[in-house]
């Protein structure tokens, strides 16, 4: 098996970065954390990861901004950015999307597919 994949969560609140942390680290991920959009770009200076998963909202600076931030960087170029956000109500996803993430997991996650949804998105960059 080849080296594994790195995948940076980008989430203000620690119960829910330790369950995605377990979850993908049990799966083999390596896995960077950020809690909020200061840490995440000074991680980002320094690793590129294969994923970045993005909550939305965020005390700092909303994922939203930090998306367009993070895509508008050449060294990142071709990083899938995936909100993961709890912001469910008709358009949000649209929202996402226009801020330029490449796909869009709800909160509260669904244990179950979860890891499918990750995968997926590493080999595709994006997901209807």
């Amino acid at each position: 098996m080849g080296t594994p994949k790195t995948i940076l969560y980008v989430e203000d609140n620690l119960d829910n970065r330790t369950l995605v942390r377990r979850l993908l680290q049990a799966s083999g991920y390596n896995v960077l954390e950020a809690a909020n959009a200061t840490e995440a770009l000074r991680i980002l200076e320094a690793h590129r990861p294969d994923l970045i998963l993005m909550d939305i909202n965020m005390p700092d600076i909303d994922g939203y901004t930090l998306t367009r931030t993070i895509k508008s960087q050449e060294h990142l170029h071709g990083v899938p950015v995936v909100a993961l956000t709890a912001n469910v109500m008709r358009g949000d996803k649209e929202r996402t999307l226009q801020a330029g993430c490449d796909g869009y997991i709800e909160k509260p996650i669904d244990v179950d597919r979860f890891l499918d949804q990750i995968a997926e998105f590493l080999l595709n960059g994006h997901r209807e």
